[in-house]
């Protein structure tokens, strides 16, 4: 599967899974996700993973068909195998990197666009400014085996209306900490009064990494990530959510990164204003499609044999 989706992300310039199902495939930990393979005689010509279902929101994942296999049919025959899984609930789907292929398979399988995830860049070859931090505010490196409950408490408060980010587990956090890419001299935390107020979790993508379909597509070199900035409610307006990321970029100039990245929800206005503030445009989206069973109009068309 990981393999799939290697020569998905060779073909398309972009992978077709996220962290989260990457994640899944290589240590497992959600007994309730599905997944999905499709074979065309012995080979695997295409799959689905779906996460386990919530009550509310469905089932979300993602689908991917080998460059090889497609105009056949086969991503529509998988999209409806993906939607029987969950008759009763919605099933969202990610799209990365807004191809018009998947554009096309969503409308004809009766999903509608309902989420936009912008990437943006910035060159790292241009100065950065200083932080400053707020008064009272200190910053240090995450400790492992010492910071990861107090982390995780941060973000849950962080990310509390976040539909994946604020649902992190222990487990979710020992799957990265094990990555080849963790670096805790680049998962940044800032402290008053020797508590946690917030943090900026830097990432370094290598190109044999975006390769295998764990990294962003748009470049051959290394790519250098704000993976995760988070900011305790307590502190929101104090301008530490600024003073973090320039701390995180100038931790990533400092290893000569030569671009960085990020993502953002196209929705949020303020984030985009600040992050374009700092020298970042948008360069890329990724697109969550939803199929609907309480919406009228959603009834996918019949897949040719």
């Amino acid at each position: 599967m990981l393999a799939l989706a290697g020569a998905a992300a060779s073909a398309d310039g972009v992978g077709p899974l996220d962290e989260q199902a990457r994640l899944y495939l290589r240590y497992g930990g959600d007994p309730a996700a599905r997944n999905l393979l499709l074979r065309r005689g012995h080979d695997l010509a295409g799959y689905a993973h779906l996460g386990s279902a919530d009550p509310a929101e469905g089932r979300s994942g993602e689908l991917v068909i080998h460059p090889a296999c497609r105009r056949r049919g086969l991503g529509l025959a998988l999209a409806q195998a993906a939607l029987a899984e969950e008759s009763a609930l919605p099933v969202r789907i990610w799209a990365h990197g807004d191809l018009p292929a998947a554009a096309r398979l969503a409308i004809v399988a009766g999903f509608r666009r309902t989420r936009v995830l912008w990437q943006m860049r910035r060159s790292l070859r241009d100065a950065v400014a200083e932080p400053r931090l707020p008064p009272g505010v200190s910053l240090r490196s995450f400790v492992p085996g010492q910071d990861e409950d107090d982390w995780l408490a941060v973000n849950a408060r962080a990310f509390a209306g976040h539909p994946e980010q604020g649902k992190w587990t222990r487990t979710d956090l020992a799957h990265r900490e094990a990555a080849p890419w963790f670096d805790p001299d680049g998962f940044l935390l800032a402290e008053r009064g020797g508590h946690l107020a917030g943090f900026h979790w830097t990432k370094i993508h290598k190109p044999s990494a975006r390769e295998a379909g764990d990294g962003p597509g748009g470049t051959d070199g290394l790519v250098g990530e704000v993976y995760v900035i988070g900011v305790d409610p307590a502190e929101q307006g104090t301008g530490l959510g600024r003073a973090l990321t320039l701390a995180g970029l100038r931790y990533l100039q400092d290893r000569e990164m030569p671009v960085v990245m990020l993502y953002v929800d196209g929705e949020n206005a303020a984030a985009i204003r600040l992050y374009a503030s700092l020298g970042f445009a948008h360069s890329a989206t990724d697109v969550m499609y939803t199929h609907d069973p309480s919406q009228p109009g959603t009834e996918p068309t019949r897949a040719d044999s």
